[in-house]
């Protein structure tokens, strides 16, 4: 293998490496979108779908590294995830004080 194909393979290897941040950003959008529209249940599922991306990710970063533009796409990706988490963690926290009461036996809902 010469030195042109290694770098041409670390690169196709850091790209799907970038991918996987940009999976996570998109669920964390679809994530957000769901919790303004008080859709728990798909946000717990999009959770879920979040966790096995991170473990993917976990995994391939052991033998990949991100190349030096796309190091900083990452940065700029976790940025916007963390900014979506933040606004996902406010939206619930009227829903986990519900959830909280309900399980307490002490419903705030007025029907």
């Amino acid at each position: 293998m010469n030195i042109s194909s290694t770098f041409t393979q670390k690169k196709i290897m850091s790209t799907k490496l970038l991918n996987y941040y940009e999976a996570i950003e998109k669920a964390s959008a679809e994530m957000l979108a769901a919790a303004r529209a008080g859709n728990w249940d798909e946000v717990v599922k999009l959770e879920g779908a979040c966790a096995v991306l991170i473990a993917q990710l976990k995994n391939a970063a052991q033998s990949t590294q991100l190349m030096q533009n796309e190091a900083k796409e990452k940065s700029r990706i976790m940025q916007r995830i963390l900014l979506n988490d933040a606004e996902i963690r406010h939206l619930a926290e009227p829903w986990l004080e519900d959830l909280d009461h309900v399980m307490k036996g002490k419903s705030r809902m007025v029907h």
